[in-house]
């Protein structure tokens, strides 16, 4: 594909999960999956399936594929392969590393993360707080629904051990000044604690250039399989004692955070993942996004009220409305009897709706195999809704 114009058409094609009616909008809580991870999976169960660790063909084939992947998440995530850790999901892998952390706090630490939070990088610090003496501080947002920064570094201290936030928001799609939120976690000597599971489809990642301590994210919601995956700082990972069985190995230090025996067939479906992706530009991804977010916001009726930023800067393209007169699961019921796939629900987000006072929104998350024609006909059918 070329690097400077992105051909939709031939993305499409490598997805048969498209070659139906139904245009998913529905990215947000899961992508679809080129046919080629859906063949690598096949492919790991029907010629290389075995445990690792045995001199046989099978067993060494898996032990070559595990080594691939973790190299392959380590392009992925701009980091060495010997900080990567992968689990069942990411709120797995956060809940477990956060208990690693929880070893080393002490009563009077605090942890600050934001209304812009999906739980699963929220509730692990609250389940530590309900354990031991801390504090959980949540930065609040602007009426804008950005992350309000003022507030953020007022609620920092010398007792502030973490600072988590979302690279994107999964609900109303806002992007924050990543750097700028390292920075002011680093200045108040805390650790960055990245969730990138919302942005992972959208944009490159770069854990070295971002200067975070931890970040999580998930291959599902970057049209992988179902599984979760976690960056961690070398030296940071071996100054906690992991939770582990005792014959698991300590190194590469990252494998201490992998619970028992991985999946190995999904790791062969994320290496295929992260292939695709590299077989595409993220210039040429993010360029189609964009003209897709915002043909999706001029062409908006004036009707329905929209929550967050009206233009596409500092954001990803997933919207959040309401229809006046209608509820979220209305509406997403009458868009999906239309062939249109999307979210209505809290998505987890709940300082986000609390911010908002309400119980839940209508989400559409637009991905580059979207076209055209399906947010236009998304437009049209949201226009019957009065």
């Amino acid at each position: 594909m070329a690097t400077t114009a992105f051909d939709v058409d031939a993305a499409r094609a490598r997805f048969s999960a498209l070659a139906r009616p139904l245009a998913f909008f529905d990215g947000p809580g899961g992508t679809q999956c080129p046919d080629e991870v859906i063949d690598a999976i096949a492919a790991y169960l029907r010629e290389s399936n075995a445990n690792v660790g045995a001199p046989y063909d099978t067993s060494r084939r898996t032990d070559e594929l595990v080594a691939l992947a973790h190299e392959r998440a380590a392009d992925f995530l701009g980091c060495s392969s010997a900080e990567v850790a992968f689990g069942p999901s990411m709120t797995a892998l956060n809940f477990l590393l956060t208990r690693a952390l929880a070893r080393t706090l002490r009563p009077g630490d605090e942890i600050v993360v934001t209304a812009l939070d999906h739980d699963a990088n929220v509730a692990p610090w609250l389940e530590i707080a309900h354990d031991r003496d801390i504090t959980v501080r949540v930065a609040r947002l602007t009426d804008d629904l950005e992350l309000d920064y003022a507030d953020l570094e007022s609620q920092l201290s010398e007792r502030t051990r973490v600072v988590g936030f979302p690279v994107a928001a999964n609900s109303v799609g806002t992007a924050p000044d990543i750097r700028r939120v390292v920075e002011l976690a680093h200045e108040a000597g805390a650790l960055a604690w990245a969730d990138a599971v919302h942005y992972a489809p959208h944009g490159p990642i770069d854990v070295a250039a971002w200067d975070v301590d931890v970040l999580i994210c998930s291959p599902y919601k970057f049209f992988g399989p179902h599984m979760g995956l976690a960056y961690g700082r070398a030296e940071l990972l071996r100054s906690w004692r992991p939770y582990k069985v005792r014959a698991a190995p300590d190194e590469p230090v990252g494998h201490r955070f992998e619970l028992g025996t991985l999946q190995h067939e999904l790791l062969a479906g994320f290496v295929a993942c992260v292939d695709y992706l590299d077989s595409i530009s993220w210039d040429a991804i993010q360029a189609h996004e964009r003209a897709l977010g915002e043909r999706f916001l001029a062409g908006l009726p004036d009707h329905l009220e929209l929550y967050g930023l009206t233009g596409m800067d500092r954001r990803v393209p997933t919207f959040c409305f309401n229809v006046p007169g209608r509820s979220p699961e209305e509406v997403a019921t009458f868009l999906a009897q239309h062939d249109l796939a999307v979210w209505h629900g809290n998505y987890y987000a709940l300082e986000t709706m609390r911010h908002l006072g309400l119980d839940g929104t209508v989400r559409v998350g637009i991905v580059h195999y979207n076209t055209e024609e399906e947010v236009d006909r998304l437009l049209a059918t949201l226009a019957e809704l009065t």
